[in-house]
């Protein structure tokens, strides 16, 4: 397949991260021709003088339109590519000059319709961003469903860095309207359509994630209320292990409990567990502080998960409304 990428990237209110992104594009190896769609997703700080800035630099094409949401933004940018195969990434993304190279490398090697790419943390990310990006791709932690390369069945690319073709666009019908959760759901509807989905393992991205503790808790109990959603939607694809951070918190409080009666085992398990955690921290960031945040990090991914994923769980098994109702902050309104 004689492939055209179209590189489709949503934007909400971050013309700084939009610079940085382009910058990265403008510095790829890649010798084929290539165009970026903006998506400007009804954002009140616009991203337009940036992208002017590139006009000249990058075959460009920059769209403004009304808050719908980062899966509809894309659909939006997909309908206006002028490629065969879109690589859809996030706005806080940026890209190793090879990064395109490796793509196309990749699918001459042997072509899929849907594939996804790990994310990493470029040496210049704060210590929060590190040891955040390390428990969201760590084998200890997610087990390996974001990019790893022992990840746990048939690989789910994640909507910063994955790549879709026109042909399996148009027929599973594009981003849907949740949030999180339209990259799992749009790549279950993939499969269900007869495609296969692939990881890249050398087309990886430096993934920012610019928030703060407070705004990872929140994300991450949205990931675990999201779940429950697509094993509904999706039943064929639901696996005990979703339960494991909910298990893994109330496992915790079960054990500080016990030690308090002088039973220490259960403790001392989870002690281990963490000191496993933070050698595996150390040896990949060389950091100390990053390996102590990343301790913090996975208490706030595993009680954020593990809280969303349980109350979800029981509000639709136990309430005649649908998610719609019971989640209104995790669907964006058609328009």
């Amino acid at each position: 397949m004689n492939t055209l990428f179209s590189i489709i990237v949503p934007v909400y209110n971050r013309p700084e991260e939009i610079r940085e992104l382009l910058e990265s594009l403008r510095q790829q190896d890649f010798q084929k021709d290539f165009e970026v769609v903006i998506v400007e997703d009804g954002s009140t700080e616009p991203s337009d003088s940036i992208v002017e800035r590139f006009r000249h630099k990058l075959n460009i094409s920059y769209y403004s339109k009304e808050n719908s949401g980062p899966g509809d933004s894309r659909n939006f940018g997909m309908k206006k590519a002028k490629g065969n195969y879109f690589i859809i990434l996030d706005s806080d993304c940026i890209l190793p000059k090879q990064y395109l190279s490796e793509v196309d490398k990749e699918l001459n090697r042997s072509f899929v319709h849907c594939f996804g790419g790990p994310d990493a943390a470029d040496a210049s990310f704060t210590t929060v961003q590190k040891a955040i990006n390390y428990v969201m791709t760590s084998f200890l932690t997610t087990g390996g469903i974001r990019g790893g390369k022992k990840a746990v069945g048939k690989f789910q690319p994640r909507s910063f860095n994955m790549g879709i073709s026109k042909v399996a666009f148009e027929t599973a019908g594009g981003f849907g309207q949740i949030h999180p959760g339209e990259d799992p759901d749009l790549t279950f509807r993939i499969w269900k359509a007869g495609f296969d989905t692939r990881l890249f393992p050398k087309a990886f991205v430096y993934h920012k994630r610019r928030i703060d503790w407070s705004k990872f808790y929140i994300q991450v109990n949205k990931f675990g209320m999201v779940r429950p959603i697509l094993n509904k939607w999706h039943p064929g694809t639901a696996k005990p292990t979703y339960w494991f951070p909910t298990l893994f918190i109330l496992g915790l409080v079960t054990a500080l409990t016990l030690s308090i009666f002088g039973l220490w085992l259960p403790l001392m398990l989870y002690v281990f567990y963490f000191f496993i955690l933070f050698l595996d921290a150390l040896v990949k960031n060389r950091k100390l502080v990053v390996a102590v945040l990343a301790i913090l990090a996975a208490l706030i991914q595993f009680t954020g998960y593990g809280i969303g994923f349980f109350k979800s769980t029981m509000l639709l098994n136990f309430s005649n409304k649908n998610p719609e109702e019971l989640f209104p902050k995790l669907f964006f309104k058609k328009k």
